[in-house]
């Protein structure tokens, strides 16, 4: 939707992460403060996740043909 603000990019997000685990890490917050930082990093978490399924997805889905790579139908119970 146009209100709606774009998802950050997986970089973004993932460097966000690192940047929490690092707050976290360094035991120097208060327990609101870590408390509030931990569930910041489970949500960047849950979306870097999600960008990784999602990008897998995209992978599995292409095959390669003499023309060149082209998407087919995903199908999660095919052996390759």
């Amino acid at each position: 939707m146009a209100g709606e603000p774009a998802e950050p990019r997986f970089e973004v997000s993932l460097r966000s992460l690192e940047a929490v685990v690092a707050k976290l890490e360094s035991g120097e917050l208060e327990l609101e403060q870590a408390l509030a930082a931990f569930e910041e990093g489970v949500a960047l978490a849950r979306q870097c996740s999600s960008r990784l399924e999602a990008a897998e997805l995209r992978i599995q889905k292409l095959a390669e043909t003499p023309r060149g790579p082209v998407e087919r139908e995903f199908d999660p119970g095919e052996e390759e």
